[in-house]
């Protein structure tokens, strides 16, 4: 009996250790999606968010960039897109794209691409 009792204590001990750890890594994603949120909108959405630019124009320049470029085989909205890991954005961050700049880590911090990476993968399932 004793020993049911230890592996059932233990049971429960590693199931509620395991619900605690995800509760954990839940609040931590939402807080690194709500800063990359705020990252994207501030220096991302500018050139690559949904909707018209000041110009009249029916896309914002990076957007429709993007668009040329992937006809309807990718959504040219990044909000929409699913393959855009840190990685992927890192690279096109750090070494800039057409048009785009380059930003140095002292624009734009790796921790800030996770975040905004951790933003882009939620908000793509809306």
């Amino acid at each position: 009996m004793k020993t049911s009792m230890n592996k059932l204590f233990r049971q429960v001990f590693l199931g509620l250790t395991l619900v605690a750890s995800t509760q954990i890594a839940i609040a931590q994603d939402s807080e690194a999606v709500a800063r990359g949120k705020a990252k994207f909108d501030h220096s991302c959405a500018p050139c690559h968010g949904k909707g018209a630019g000041d110009d009249g124009r029916e896309m914002l320049p990076g957007t429709y960039s993007l668009k040329i470029k992937y006809g309807d085989t990718m959504p040219a909205a990044l909000e929409d897109r699913t393959d855009l890991t840190s990685e992927v954005i890192s690279v096109f961050v750090r070494m800039g794209a057409w048009s785009m700049p380059p930003f140095r880590k002292t624009e734009l911090s790796d921790k800030e691409i996770d975040d905004i990476a951790a933003y882009l993968a939620v908000s793509s399932r809306k």
